[in-house]
C-alpha cells in the first residue's frame, strides 16, 4: 500500500484551488510504490498525479527530482512534468506534506518482462544518461556504499530472524565490496530505481519512466547494474542471460560502456544487489507484528548476490568482454 497520509476531497478542493486543473471530480490512493503516497487525481482537465512527500525523502531534495523531470522531458524522455501552480511553483503543502501535482502518462508495468522490455530500458537507460548529461543540479546518492554498513549495522542484531547466519554473510560481503568498489568511472544523473513498476508500456512500446524520487549523481554503470537485477533473474531467481544480453546490447548501442565500466560491471552489480538487501531487510524488520503492509523480500536480492559474487567477467551477463 502507498498511502500513509490520507486526503479528504475539501482538502484536495483547496489545494487544487492554486492551479488550472479544473474542478475536481474524483480521486483514488494507488497501490504501488512504497515510499510516498500517491493519488489519481480526476479533474475537469484531464488525470493527475498527486504525491504527497513522506519522511524519508527530504524536503530540500525535491527541487532536485523536480527539476530533474523537466530537464528530461525538455531533452526527449517521457517522464512526468510537475504542473505549475497560478504563482509559477511546483511544490505545495496538503495535510501536513510537502506536495506536487504531476501529469499522467499512459502505459501498464510489466510484471513478467521479456527480452525486447529489456532491451527497451537499456535503450531507455542509456538516453536518461545522455539527457543529464548537462543538467546543473547535484545530489549525492543517500543510498551509496558508504550508507551500506550503517544499514547493516542498523540491522544485524536481528537480521538472522530473517535467515540463519545472514548478518554475517553480510558483513563479509561489505568488507570485500569496500575493498574493490570502483570509484573513477563516468559519473552523471543516475534513476537509481528503474524496476518494472517504474517504466510503463503500451503494448511493447515503452511509453515513460516514474519516480525519480532516488535519482541522484552518480556512477552510470552501476545505474546498469541495478536493472540488470532489476529486470534479468527470473522468479525462481535464476539470471536469464538472455534478457541481460538484450539490455546490456541495447544500453550500448545508445552510450557505449567503456572498457572499464564493461570489467567492473559484476562488482557494481553485486554492490547494488547488496543496495536492495539491505534496505529491503530494514524495511523487512520495522514491520510490526499484525501490521497489515508487508514489505518486500530481502532474500529476493540474497538469492541475487549468490548469483554475482563468482561472476569474474561481463561474459557472464550475455556480452562479449
Amino acid at each position: 500500500m502507498a498511502v500513509y497520509t490520507d486526503v479528504s476531497a475539501e482538502d484536495l478542493t483547496r489545494f487544487l484551488s492554486a492551479y488550472d486543473t479544473g474542478e475536481l471530480l474524483s480521486y483514488k490512493g494507488i497501490a504501488e510504490g512504497v515510499e510516498n503516497s500517491n493519488f489519481l487525481v480526476h479533474t475537469g482537465s484531464g488525470n493527475f498525479i498527486l504525491t504527497l512527500y513522506e519522511k524519508r525523502v527530504a524536503e530540500g531534495d525535491l527541487p532536485f527530482f523536480l527539476g530533474l523531470m523537466e530537464h528530461l522531458a525538455a531533452r526527449g524522455i517521457t517522464c512526468p512534468q510537475p504542473v505549475k501552480n497560478r504563482q509559477g511553483g511546483v511544490l505545495g503543502r496538503i495535510a501536513g506534506r510537502p506536495a506536487a501535482v504531476v501529469t499522467f502518462l499512459d502505459g501498464l508495468w510489466i510484471r513478467r518482462p521479456n527480452p525486447g522490455h529489456c532491451a527497451a530500458v537499456g535503450e531507455a537507460l542509456a538516453r536518461l544518461h545522455l539527457a543529464g548529461a548537462d543538467f546543473k543540479q547535484k545530489r549525492a546518492n543517500a543510498l551509496s556504499i558508504e550508507s551500506w554498513r550503517p544499514l547493516y549495522e542498523h540491522a544485524k542484531a536481528r537480521g538472522d530472524r530473517v535467515r540463519q547466519g545472514l548478518c554475517s554473510e553480510i558483513a563479509t560481503e561489505l568488507d570485500a565490496l569496500e575493498k574493490s568498489w570502483p570509484r573513477q568511472l563516468p559519473q552523471g544523473v543516475i534513476h537509481a530505481d528503474l524496476f518494472p513498476d517504474n517504466v510503463f508500456f503500451l503494448g511493447d512500446r515503452l511509453s515513460g519512466l516514474i519516480d525519480f524520487y532516488f535519482a541522484c549523481t552518480d556512477t552510470l554503470a552501476y545505474d546498469v547494474a541495478v536493472c540488470l537485477n532489476a529486470w534479468c533473474f527470473e522468479t525462481d531467481h535464476s539470471y536469464n542471460v538472455t534478457k541481460g544480453r538484450s539490455l546490456l546490447n541495447a544500453y550500448g548501442k545508445v552510450r557505449a560502456l567503456s572498457p572499464a565500466e564493461r570489467s567492473a560491471l559484476p562488482v557494481l552489480a553485486r554492490g547494488a544487489a547488496m543496495r536492495f538487501l539491505l534496505t529491503r531487510l530494514v524495511d523487512w524488520l520495522a514491520v510490526p507484528d499484525g501490521a497489515l503492509v508487508r514489505p518486500k523480500d530481502p532474500l529476493e536480492y540474497y538469492r541475487k548476490l549468490r548469483f554475482h559474487q563468482p561472476v569474474k567477467s561481463v561474459q557472464d551477463y550475455g556480452v562479449g568482454a
